[in-house]
């Protein structure tokens, strides 16, 4: 599988000394539009992944300006703001379960990372602060990324035990919405298919190869092969579309189609592989990345190799044509584990 060389630049150009803007207008940064803590969590983990891939010396100063966004998105009780306009005035009270979970999960990728000591200090502070309140999460994707950060957290300190027991418990309130949402023909756990749906069973893979616990696995095959099954449509991938989603029972929507959901799905079908060993979620990672280079519903190229940046998604009449962070750093992210995964020989 031939793949496109990895290009900084576009996200380097969505990024000022604030953190990278949420949106743009083609390929011009819509400045007007501010920041979020969720693109500048996944913008800190896609650094994170170059830097240990590649000569790290190319994104030190992204990931001082994404881990300092963080730091100054968190509320003195721990909780994060999520929305920073471009004036740097915080335009909401509290954020979302979801931006204090993608907190979490990047806080705990730089604490295994290969960075600096004070990075991981600061990045540790920033963890134990929002997690406690992580018991109110309702969200199972909010929940999803909290194991995703305690994997990570686990392996920077493997003595503390309380990050497993925390693991267990989160994952198996993943299992209880599976028990009461799942059936025969709908393994899933919820009554709808709606975003990032593959971080559900990805969390149970990581779950389950840290605690070595056998449900956690068989819920996450199932679950995972249940959105193979929905996502191939004539050997290619189609995500669920966010205008109207996918209610059991109902019709599925074909469009809009986002850039975020074929990442998700190629990081989750790597970490398959990775557990199981079983090469067709080898080839599923590379068959849904293909997504992005024109293996789609609409035969168009969502990447764009002359910027480096991401389309943010296909619509019935063809691509939208801006490319925001959402969308470039989610291409970034499944570009760089399929570089990391050659590297490792795989």
């Amino acid at each position: 599988m031939d793949l496109p060389p990895i290009k900084l630049d576009f996200l380097k150009s969505l990024t000022d000394d604030t953190g990278i803007i949420q949106h743009a207008k083609f390929a011009t940064p819509k400045r007007k539009e501010g920041y979020t803590t969720d693109d500048n969590a996944r913008a800190l983990m896609a650094c994170i992944k170059y830097h240990q891939i590649y000569d790290g010396s190319e994104v030190e100063k992204l990931i001082d300006v994404y881990l300092s966004f963080l730091l100054h998105m968190q509320r003195p009780d721990g909780r994060m703001h999520n929305l920073l306009s471009y004036h740097r005035r915080f335009e909401d009270e509290v954020g979302s379960e979801d931006c204090m979970g993608r907190a979490l999960w990047a806080c705990g990728c730089t604490m295994s990372s290969n960075l600096h000591t004070e990075k991981k200090l600061i990045s540790k502070e920033i963890f134990d602060k929002v997690f406690p309140w992580v018991p109110d999460f309702k969200s199972p994707r909010s929940k999803a990324f909290a194991i995703l950060g305690l994997c990570h957290y686990y392996k920077a300190y493997p003595q503390d035990q309380n990050v497993i027991l925390n693991m267990r418990a989160l994952a198996d309130q993943l299992l209880d919405n599976y028990k009461l949402e799942s059936s025969s023909d709908w393994r899933w756990f919820e009554s709808y298919l709606t975003y990032v749906n593959g971080r559900l069973p990805q969390a149970l893979f990581k779950a389950y190869k840290n605690t070595n616990v056998k449900k956690y696995l068989q819920v996450a095959k199932e679950s995972f092969d249940f959105l193979l099954g929905v996502g191939m449509i004539d050997e290619k991938f189609v995500p669920v579309g966010n205008n109207g989603w996918y209610r059991k029972g109902r019709e599925r929507a074909m469009y809009d189609q986002q850039s975020i959901e074929a990442s998700c799905m190629v990081e989750a079908a790597l970490d398959a592989f990775r557990v199981t060993g079983d090469e067709k979620y080898r080839r599923t990672a590379e068959d849904v990345f293909d997504w992005f280079l024109g293996k789609n519903s609409q035969g168009v190229v969502v990447y764009n190799p002359e910027t480096g940046g991401c389309y943010d998604g296909i619509t019935p009449e063809g691509l939208n044509l801006n490319q925001g962070a959402e969308s470039t750093v989610s291409y970034l992210l499944a570009r760089l584990e399929l570089a990391a995964l050659r590297k490792s020989g795989s």
